[in-house]
């Protein structure tokens, strides 16, 4: 902290009366009070705009903290929410949001932004200084910030005490008792090797593990106070942890992310080492690379284990690092540090506050969470958007990928078919993306602010923060395919030229319904994408050449046949419109002598994908 008596005099604006505070939701942290301005006048008060999904406002709870104690008998800090998406304008979950970021000080929440509007606020955070005669000072936008507001504060204690205009006094602080509860928002989880859990309790500053059950609690580690602190699980100290990854050798990353630090957890142990980050944040012109204990870290909120390194989820500055555990460095991947939407080479790309990670086949993948956005970093080092249009385009949609639509996605995990699950945390919702299809659909809805999950067997386990619980849900049959689909052989295919055929014939009393346009779909397309020279792609046609490259070797054709057909007959009134779909996902080879034609069928009249009378096709 600067020191403000050697520092010279804080440059103030010109003096405007400050508006009344106004919000349809009420105060929260009062104890059931109402405080006016007014009523303040004779305090320094100190206005928070924020926002619970905006990591620089949470950053600028925490840097809050200690200027709130220094100065607690002069001083009176309101946060006054001022929600960016529509599930922040719901009361309950403002107050979950007070309750998880423990901030110390009287909420006022204004869901249909009345105090945001009066006071003229263009960005999240804002900072508004108002003086003990009830006039705004000052007026900060972004966050590091609290050394010149301390200058001027102290400033505004010497000046207004001299002018008998000072009102000292306690702190108008009353939080709510919290439930007792096993877990308190719990964010990330990992499955460990021995089929038992490990779960961030964070706003216990704990790592839990549970055993198989998801429920039972085995060890806590961490003694459950705010810090950073190395050794054993009954003296290390976390705060507010997230993201967790299992290392070859059986460890555990933590993203701590308050502490803006990784740490290392030895589950056998229950010994606790920080790996990288030094406990302060990164500020504009510090170091994006070097020895991991020297370079600063900001708001690391997920780890995954990828290509030999440690990669972050870095949401403080919009970007993803990579740590070194054996070399003992960081560096810088991908993201610029603004935050936007801009697909492109990995350094060149634009995250916005990167929250989840998952590993595939086809690379890394990211929930991106302020841009409601699934996003793929390549092996090829090009980062592309697979669901999600920009900062504001947010909501809920299935569908097509490119019309999909999210709302600040907080998590995303691998599938036993490939696809990914988002915790699509503002919907209450898991979701379902597969890149074979390009197709986004839900999993399950009523989950309070799933944050993250975890494939297990036939089940997905996933965290709902905002129950403070973890929830096993059975994965549908199309997630984990047909049995002998996923026990398939590789099938040697014909180098270049291939011809792809779906069989469907609608069963008895129904026809192709085109009264609307095609009846049937097909999209075609593979893992990787280069093993096809041509012929992936969306079309109406059930038939599709294909061409193959050798130079791929073994891959994967991801196929997926659509058929409407609707109920026939003069005696119908009242015809019903019934869609066939399935999936395949035909492990192939392109060989010398290899099938020049694939079949693989939809339906049929009698259940095979034959009419009556039909010669059976060599299929798949």
């Amino acid at each position: 902290m600067d020191d403000a008596a050697s520092a010279p005099p804080v440059r103030r604006s010109a003096r405007v009366r400050a508006p009344e505070l106004a919000g349809k939701g009420g105060w929260l942290n009062t104890g059931g009070a109402a405080y006016t301005l007014a009523g303040l006048r004779g305090r320094v008060v100190l206005l928070d705009f924020w926002t619970f999904c905006c990591v620089n406002c949470l950053h600028v709870v925490d840097e809050l903290r200690e200027l709130e104690e220094r100065h607690r008998d002069t001083l009176v800090v309101i946060g006054v929410h001022s929600p960016k998406f529509p599930h922040e304008a719901e009361h309950a979950a403002v107050a979950d949001a007070v309750e998880r970021y423990a901030v110390a000080h009287p909420v006022l929440d204004d869901p249909e932004l009345t105090t945001w509007t009066q006071y003229a606020v263009r960005a999240w955070p804002t900072l508004v200084v108002v003086d003990p005669e009830g006039y705004v000072v000052a007026t900060y936008s972004g966050e590091g910030h609290v050394p010149e507001i301390e200058r001027l504060v102290t400033e505004l204690e010497a000046e207004h005490a001299a002018k008998g205009t000072l009102r000292r006094g306690d702190l108008p602080y009353a939080p709510p008792e919290p439930e007792p509860t096993v877990l308190r928002f719990p964010g990330k989880v990992l499955r460990l090797p021995s089929g038992t859990f490990l779960v961030t309790d964070t706003t216990r500053h704990q790592v839990v593990e549970l055993a198989e059950d998801a429920e039972t609690v085995l060890r806590r580690f961490g003694d459950g106070e705010r810090g950073l602190v190395d050794g054993p699980s009954g003296r290390a100290r976390f705060q507010e942890p997230q993201g967790l990854a299992l290392l070859p050798d059986g460890a555990v990353v933590v993203a701590d992310t308050v502490n803006h630090a990784l740490r290392r957890l030895d589950p056998g142990t229950g010994e606790v080492a920080t790996l990288a980050g030094t406990g302060s944040p990164w500020r504009r012109g510090d170091a994006t690379d070097g020895p991991a204990r020297e370079v600063n870290l900001s708001s690391p909120w997920d780890v995954v284990w990828w290509r030999d390194r440690v990669w972050i989820a870095m949401a403080g500055i919009h970007q993803l690092w990579s740590c070194d555990p054996a070399a003992g460095t960081v560096a810088r991947e991908a993201g610029t540090g603004g935050e936007q939407l801009v697909d492109g080479p990995a350094k060149e790309a634009l995250f916005a506050q990167p929250s989840g990670l998952a590993v595939t086949a086809e690379g890394l993948w990211v929930a991106d969470s302020e841009s409601s956005a699934l996003r793929l970093l390549g092996p090829d080092g090009e980062v592309r958007t697979a669901v999600g249009a920009g900062l504001f385009a947010f909501g809920y949609r299935d569908g097509p990928a490119d019309g999909a639509l999210l709302q600040h996605p907080l998590g995303v995990s691998a599938l036993p078919d490939g696809s990914l699950a988002v915790c699509d945390t503002y919907n209450h919702a898991l979701r379902r993306y597969d890149p074979a299809t390009g197709e986004v659909t839900t999993l399950a809805g009523d989950l309070r602010e799933p944050s993250g999950a975890v494939a297990v067997g036939e089940d997905v386990v996933v965290v709902e923060s905002a129950r403070h619980r973890l929830t096993r849900l059975r994965l549908p049959a199309e997630v984990l395919g047909p049995r002998t689909d996923r026990e398939r052989s590789v099938t040697g295919i014909a180098i270049g030229p291939v011809h792809l055929d779906v069989v469907f014939t609608p069963p008895p009393g129904q026809k192709l319904d085109t009264r609307d346009g095609p009846a049937t779909r097909l999209l075609v397309s593979a893992s990787p994408p280069a093993l096809l020279r041509s012929g992936e792609g969306a079309g109406s046609d059930l038939s599709r050449a294909l061409e193959t490259d050798p130079a791929v070797g073994q891959g994967v054709l991801h196929v997926v046949a659509t058929a409407a057909a609707c109920d026939a007959g003069p005696e119908v009134l009242h015809p019903a419109c019934h869609v066939h779909r399935r999936e395949w996902r035909l492990p192939v080879r392109p060989v010398v002598g290899g099938a020049d034609r694939l079949v693989v069928q939809l339906s049929g009249a009698d259940g095979t994908g034959r009419a009556p009378g039909q010669a059976p096709y060599p299929s798949l």
